[in-house]
């Protein structure tokens, strides 16, 4: 009787100190699945910063590789570069459209040869909202001929209309030759101007003007 009172007093004795030790090893194992996610987080984080970077210097890439052809077609055209290449930037999301990418075209230019086009969807803004179509887009030799076909189509107007792009033309900054855009019909959409000076704001295009 004696030994198991004994027995008994020293597990009570010892209880706590397990119950400690157990504490102690979930608050490490706690510790440790907190500090994995931790890692995890920041892993995260310092990937999504990686992406950006990449994505911001493909964009610059794509500006650089298009701004000399859009200040030499300007001394022809009379275009401002800033607005050539937002608009290029726009039209093909930077290059990656597959109009873009496959074919050249980098302002969503419609032709009608069947032997020098190629038949798409595409999305306008039709009586008050986006729309898809099937449209039949130009195809380009290269991205020289898509920025040289837009300029001369800014300064020589459409086939019923040689003056259609006048007000574009004649704009001595890239406000301006925003508004016109939407104003001379280039294009359907009601925030197209705003988002052609939010891209040359950002990207500081209209340093290619000077």
């Amino acid at each position: 009787m004696a030994k198991k009172r004994r027995n008994r007093k020293k597990i009570a004795i010892k209880l706590p100190q397990i119950i400690m030790g157990c504490f102690c090893a979930l608050l490490l194992v706690v510790a440790g699945v907190r500090l994995l996610g931790e890692q995890a987080r920041i892993d995260v984080a310092d990937q999504n910063v990686n992406n950006q970077a990449e994505v911001q210097q493909n964009r610059q890439a794509f500006i650089k590789k298009l701004a000399p052809e859009a200040k030499r077609l300007q001394q022809t055209y009379h275009v401002l570069p800033s607005i050539t290449l937002a608009q290029a930037i726009l039209e093909s999301d930077w290059g990656t459209s597959q109009l873009a990418t496959n074919y050249h075209n980098l302002f969503g230019v419609k032709g009608t040869d069947p032997n020098q086009t190629k038949v798409m969807l595409t999305k306008e803004y039709r009586n008050g909202q986006w729309v898809e179509i099937r449209g039949r887009f130009q195809i380009y030799a290269n991205d020289q001929a898509s920025l040289a076909a837009h300029a001369a189509l800014l300064a020589n107007g459409t086939s019923w209309n040689t003056n259609q792009y006048q007000h574009v033309i004649s704009a001595t900054n890239y406000r301006t030759a925003a508004a016109a855009l939407k104003q001379d019909g280039y294009a359907t959409d009601p925030d197209y101007p705003a988002k052609l000076i939010n891209l040359i704001k950002t990207y500081d295009l209209e340093q290619y003007d000077q």
